[in-house]
């Protein structure tokens, strides 16, 4: 049986879609995971969901890396568990070394909220929607990356228009968009399903 954890911070709120997603591209519910706990269960995923941890009142993931949850979390990176980031679950990764690069305020100095279309590196493409106010991920070498995903167009200035990376294992990715809100019959499309099990089948 497939299980999963989701690591919940202080400002964490989209842990119930991201919850449904799971349930319905793997069959169960995760388990909860308090960001202060010093032990993790072992599973097959980890899953950081979106939300405002600490309510970004630095950097944002800066204080949530400091959670003791994230030294157990870098174990199981090393073990090749699989971990994913969303939106702020990726600038805790981004915060935590797990990922490289950092996440800084949006070029336009706005929250962005919309539609966009991403390819993976398979030239596959999805739409899914993004609602982050520091999105702009950077890296001063891009082209050493192990890009997962990039938009279609410049959204939030990012470099090389990165939406996603890989750790250079491919068991850690960190995401700027939404694949939690776009997986049920009356959503915009359902390409958030199809996201999610491409990085399981990897």
């Amino acid at each position: 049986m497939f299980k999963v954890g989701m690591i919940i911070f202080s400002g964490t709120n989209c842990d119930n879609e991201t919850s449904r997603l799971i349930k319905k591209v793997t069959g169960n519910d995760p388990i909860n995971i308090w960001h202060k706990e010093t032990e993790l269960p072992k599973v097959d995923l980890y899953v950081l969901p979106g939300g405002f941890s600490y309510g970004d009142y630095m950097r944002s993931g800066s204080l949530a890396s400091l959670s003791p949850i994230i030294s157990e979390l870098k174990k199981r990176s090393d073990e090749g568990r699989k971990i994913i980031g969303i939106c702020n679950g990726f600038q805790i990764l981004c915060e935590s070394k797990l990922l490289p690069g950092t996440l800084r305020k949006n070029k336009n100095l706005k929250f962005i909220c919309k539609y966009v279309t991403v390819n993976n590196n398979k030239n596959n493409s999805f739409t899914i929607p993004i609602a982050h106010g520091e999105g702009n991920y950077y890296h001063p070498n891009p082209f050493s990356l192990n890009v997962a995903y990039r938009y279609t167009e410049d959204v939030n200035g990012s470099v090389d228009n990165i939406a996603g990376v890989f750790n250079e294992k491919n068991n850690v990715l960190g995401l700027m968009p939404h694949p939690e809100r776009v997986f049920e019959h009356y959503h915009v499309t359902q390409d958030g399903s199809k996201l999610l099990g491409d990085f399981l089948s990897l």
